[in-house]
């Protein structure tokens, strides 16, 4: 059996009226310091977020994952942030920020395959039972 390995992880938010706090849960980052692992899966519910809030700018949500992912990817469109370690990247990530992206407090657990982790808590946390 493969040894067990440490990861913390995050749920990514979607906010749309700050001030009212009601959220819709759009992905999530997974870092497995031990295997260097940094990785997000994220998908907007358009639908549910427009329960939420009809007028909610979807064009600048997007382009706010799309930042976000590229960070988490290193990519060279990411910035600045992007050519941080995967830790480094991690933390910037999942940092408070009272914006319309928002991340959960961190979660931490134990896995012996990252990315087939990230795959079941998106799965259980974002799809659900109605998006698979």
């Amino acid at each position: 059996m493969p040894a067990s390995l440490a990861f913390d992880y995050a749920v990514v938010r979607v906010v749309p009226r700050v001030e009212r706090e009601e959220f819709v849960n759009t992905g999530v980052i997974l870092h497995c310091p031990a295997q260097r692992f940094l990785d997000c899966r994220l998908e907007l519910d358009e639908r549910r977020l427009r329960a939420l809030d009809p007028a909610v700018d979807l064009d600048a949500i997007h382009r706010q994952l799309e930042a976000l992912r590229a960070v988490c990817a290193g990519a060279p469109d990411g910035g600045p942030m992007a050519h941080l370690s995967p830790s480094e990247r991690f933390h910037w990530l999942v940092a408070p920020k009272s914006t319309v992206v928002q991340t959960s407090p961190l979660h931490a657990g134990l896995c012996t395959d990252p990315a087939s982790t990230l795959e079941h808590l998106f799965q259980t946390i974002v799809a659900g039972p109605d998006r698979g």
